[in-house]
């Protein structure tokens, strides 16, 4: 027999699950009657948003790019969302592309800095296309990625409140790809400047390939410093090996890859907003405004 308490609660996730599913339809139905004028005709839908992704021959990669873009159309119902590589991975950017035809479209880089893909090769795959287009800027640096950055920390085991002893022994280094372009790295420092004002201790940005320095570098470094916890920050939108052999350099904790975040869902449309404000540039990162 079951109890009256448990009863209850059985009840109230019953009638939260349905609200919820009601919630859904309610609003996936005004995304759809708001396509409609008065005189019955179909008004013209907004421009298509596609999610630029890099690619990885990592299967983690792809399979966290699609639940990203999931997240996505839950936020906004209606908006068509497709994704484009830029290699390894199909469909490539063009393909996408040449499958809207003439459409207006929106690209949404799903990079975290500026850098050779967001200069060259984006633009002139979407100058190549038939396709109506704008360019969004980089995703960071943005306070909604130190949001991101913070949440994957505190999973991984960061402490939310520390004394000042904890604070005095203890860093982050923010691993991120790395880059030649010299813009990717004055971003990648904006968001560890952005991270430690929310943490309170040093955050070092470090790189993975090509930038110095490298992660095991900046690692050793504190430590001599004396910063003996000092987690890994893992500046990746998805897993990959860069991401992996930054963590395994930890010696204490490492975040998991930004991901499928809420965060990163928000940014992603906050960018497609922003280039649809602004046609024909490319807004540069900001450091306080979401």
């Amino acid at each position: 027999m079951t109890e009256p308490g448990a009863a209850a609660q059985f009840q109230a996730a019953h009638l939260g699950s349905t609200a919820h599913l009601m919630d859904r339809i309610s609003t996936q139905l005004a995304s759809q009657l708001c396509l409609v004028s008065l005189n019955g005709r179909r008004r013209p839908g907004p421009p298509a948003l596609v999610v630029v992704a890099h690619g990885s021959r990592d299967p983690r990669a792809l399979k966290t790019v699609h639940a990203l873009l999931d997240r996505i159309r839950d936020e906004r119902p209606g908006l068509p969302v497709h994704l484009g590589h830029i290699e390894l991975n199909e469909p490539l950017l063009p393909d996408t592309l040449a499958s809207l035809g003439t459409g207006e479209a929106v690209l949404v880089p799903l990079l975290l800095g500026r850098g050779y893909h967001i200069k060259r090769d984006i633009p002139e795959m979407a100058a190549a296309s038939d396709a109506h287009t704008r360019v969004a800027g980089a995703l960071g640096p943005h306070p909604l990625l130190v949001e991101a950055l913070y949440s994957r920390l505190v999973e991984a085991g960061w402490r939310t409140r520390m004394d000042e002893a904890g604070r005095r022994e203890s860093a982050v280094v923010l691993a991120a790809a790395g880059s030649r372009d010299p813009e990717a790295k004055v971003d990648t420092g904006r968001t560890a400047q952005l991270l430690a004002d929310r943490l309170g201790v040093p955050v070092v940005p470090a790189y993975a390939t090509t930038a110095a320095p490298a992660v095991p570098d900046a690692l050793r470094a504190l430590a001599a410093s004396g910063r003996h916890r000092v987690a890994v920050a893992s500046y990746f939108t998805a897993p990959g090996r860069f991401a992996t052999e930054c963590a395994q350099a930890a010696p204490w904790i490492a975040s998991a890859p930004l991901g499928t975040h809420p965060a990163m869902a928000r940014l992603v449309l906050h960018r497609y907003d922003q280039a649809l404000a602004t046609p024909g540039t490319a807004p540069r990162p900001e450091l306080a405004s979401a």
